[in-house]
């Protein structure tokens, strides 16, 4: 019998099942499994370029810089919530999942509490998915789009949104009643000395409470402490893995690699949502 993909079709919406080298639905459209173990279900009429997402070296330098551990207490935050919020068999998906980082760190910590979670993620970005799927072959990863998940109505457990984009229509869409979704955000002075040493006049990022229809708030979880990156090489992965590399003046950039160390804020807010029945 063949194996049952948490995947459904892009294309028709049926449901994929495991098929040599990828994946299959009844329509008969198939999906190849790239080698690192990834499948592509982001049909080219929903790109909008060649290589969507995070390229190459943003996915290399947010592979280096969380592997340093300076963002383990956001995992650590989130692998508790997961913790608290799920039953004894969830499904787990993280939308805009990076190179998996927190999908992992998640679904290690669910088996940890002596669930069997199915977890998977998607992401925009194939290069961020090549590191993915080496992280955790466990996990089934599929490079798509946030805005039309390629998951079944009410099939989620548990919704991970971290830095991506808020595709609240598809949250709801796939979330079971009574599902739980967090949503990471940075708070007002994240990165604050970074954005310092960038700009000539930095700006706080806005903090706000936003209801969403067919969700409950339950509560904002704060994360807040401050790192010491020790070299170059680590404030430059930090750099490069964020949007302000692409929209720094050179004069900003050149100060930034200049330096030696860089004792940096760090704080996220958590917000955590029940899916309505």
């Amino acid at each position: 019998m063949e194996a049952l993909s948490f995947f459904r079709c892009p294309l028709c919406g049926g449901p994929l099942t495991e098929a040599p080298g990828g994946l299959r639905c009844p329509g008969r459209h198939s999906f190849d499994r790239a080698r690192e173990g990834y499948v592509h279900l982001l049909p080219a009429n929903q790109k909008h370029s060649r290589a969507p997402g995070d390229d190459k070296g943003m996915a290399a330098a947010r592979r280096a810089f969380l592997d340093r551990g300076w963002y383990a207490p956001l995992r650590e935050a989130l692998c508790r919530l997961a913790v608290d919020c799920t039953g004894p068999a969830p499904v787990v998906l993280d939308a805009g999942c990076g190179e998996g980082y927190y999908t992992a760190g998640v679904r290690e910590a669910l088996i940890s509490a002596g669930k069997t979670p199915v977890t998977a993620g998607v992401d925009i970005s194939k290069f961020s998915l090549q590191k993915a799927a080496r992280r955790c072959p466990d996990i089934s990863f599929a490079v798509a789009s946030v805005y039309r998940l390629p998951a079944a109505d009410r099939s989620v457990d548990l919704l991970l949104n971290v830095f991506s984009p808020l595709a609240i229509d598809e949250f709801r869409r796939v979330l079971r009643p009574g599902g739980t979704y967090l949503y990471v955000v940075p708070a007002a002075r994240h990165l604050w000395e970074l954005k310092q040493v960038l700009y000539d006049r930095p700006y706080l990022n806005e903090e706000r409470e936003t209801p969403y229809e067919g969700f409950l708030y339950r509560e904002i979880v704060p994360v807040d402490y401050t790192v010491r990156l020790p070299s170059p090489a680590d404030i430059q992965a930090l750099f490069q893995m964020t949007p302000y590399y692409w929209k720094t003046p050179r004069e900003g950039a050149a100060r930034l690699a200049a330096l030696e160390a860089l004792a940096c804020t760090v704080s996220f807010r958590i917000h955590v949502f029940s899916r309505e029945g």
